[in-house]
C-alpha cells in the first residue's frame, strides 16, 4: 500500500493506493485531521504488503517564498515523523514532471492529462465519468490529483514488482 500526500500550509491532499495503483481511498483534509489519521495508524494495514509513504517535499529553484511555503515545511516534517510505514520517501515536483510528462516544462494540466491517460477507463477528457458510469477519478478535485502524482510517481521510481528499490 501507498499512501502519498500533496502536503499544504492548511489542508493536504491524500490518496490511499494499492501497490498496482489501484486507488483505495482520497481527499483534502484539514493537516491536523491528517496527523491525527497517521498517529492511529489508520492508513497502515497488517495485510502482508509493506506499506509506503510518500510526500510531495519542498524544492528551492532560487525563487523567493512566503511564509505558507513555511508552514508547508513544517507540516511536511510533522507528517514524516509520524508516519509508521515500512518506507518513507520525498517525492519532488521535478520527478513527477519528467515521469508523467517527460518535460520539466509540464504544467498541473499537463500532469492531470498524462494521468487520465495512464488510468482512465472510458472518461478519456476527464477521468471521472459520471454518478451513474464512474471512472477511476471520480470524486478527483485540486490537490487529490497532486497526491496521485506523487503515488504514481514512487511506484514508478522505486517499486519494481511490488519490492522497494531504493536507487
Amino acid at each position: 500500500m501507498i499512501v502519498a500526500i500533496d502536503p499544504g500550509n492548511i489542508e493536504s491532499g491524500f490518496v490511499v493506493l494499492n501497490n498496482d495503483l489501484t486507488i483505495r481511498q482520497f481527499g483534502k483534509i484539514k493537516n491536523e485531521m491528517l496527523l491525527a489519521d497517521l498517529n492511529m495508524d489508520r492508513f497502515v494495514e497488517d495485510d502482508g504488503e509493506e506499506d509506503y509513504f510518500a510526500i510531495e517535499m519542498i524544492a528551492s529553484y532560487g525563487m523567493s517564498v512566503g511564509q505558507t511555503i513555511f508552514d508547508t515545511c513544517v507540516w511536511i516534517g510533522r507528517f514524516l515523523e509520524n508516519a509508521n510505514f515500512d518506507s518513507k520517501t520525498y517525492i519532488y515536483r521535478k520527478d513527477e514532471k519528467m515521469n508523467l510528462c517527460g518535460t520539466m516544462r509540464a504544467k498541473d494540466t499537463n500532469i492531470r492529462t498524462a494521468l487520465i491517460d495512464r488510468f482512465a477507463e472510458h472518461d478519456l477528457k476527464n477521468g471521472k465519468g459520471t454518478k451513474n458510469n464512474r471512472d477511476i477519478f471520480y470524486g478527483f478535485k485540486a490537490d487529490m490529483w497532486a497526491a496521485m502524482a506523487v503515488g504514481v510517481t514512487f511506484s514508478d521510481m522505486y517499486l519494481k514488482d511490488g519490492v522497494f528499490n531504493d536507487k
